[in-house]
């Protein structure tokens, strides 16, 4: 028998019920217990590979958000030609064909940052197609709202760099 926690809503749900209420601190200990919740992944070797908010849950109970659905999560060493996940949210280089690595998860992180500062998932308006997958490749990101701290704005940005390897590991991240 498998016991787990109650984790009530995941991030999107929570974002768009709570979202005009958060403060800019409660916004940052969002992002930091996500990044800490994905720092235990890459501490196991393991890349998560589908990291999008319908995945980030919370428990109310314990206040603690959790990383879910570990379906491709696996080893760093593991390679596969597949592309799965949330549009939105896959690396530019894993669109265009390179493999899943723990910098693509640092991009998704900073998909993630720009959703809980804007309460909107990335690319909302958009199709998620061809055209966006290119737009993404070619240099793509969402608009950075104006209200938005400096110092999350440049995290944010190195997160989601095109070049992986300019892009924060998860421990400086922390």
């Amino acid at each position: 028998m498998l016991v787990i926690d109650k984790l009530d809503v995941n991030l999107r749900e929570y974002l768009q019920q709570n979202h005009n209420q958060l403060t800019w601190e409660e916004i940052i200990e969002i992002t930091f217990l996500i990044i800490n919740a994905l720092h235990w992944i890459h501490k196991e070797n393991s890349i998560h590979r589908d990291l999008h908010s319908g995945n980030i849950l919370y428990s109310v109970f314990n206040n603690a958000w959790c990383i879910s659905d570990l379906g491709f999560c696996g080893p760093a060493n593991k390679s596969s030609t597949c592309i799965y996940g949330n549009l939105p949210y896959i690396a530019p280089e894993v669109i265009n064909g390179k493999e899943y690595t723990f910098e693509s998860d640092v991009y998704s992180i900073a998909m993630l940052m720009w959703e809980i500062s804007s309460g909107q998932p990335p690319f909302m308006n958009y199709e998620h197609d061809c055209n966006l997958a290119i737009d993404i490749i070619n240099g793509m990101r969402p608009k950075i709202i104006s209200e938005i701290p400096s110092e999350y704005k440049s995290l944010m940005e190195q997160c989601w760099d095109a070049d992986s390897l300019k892009r924060p590991d998860i421990d400086t991240l922390r």
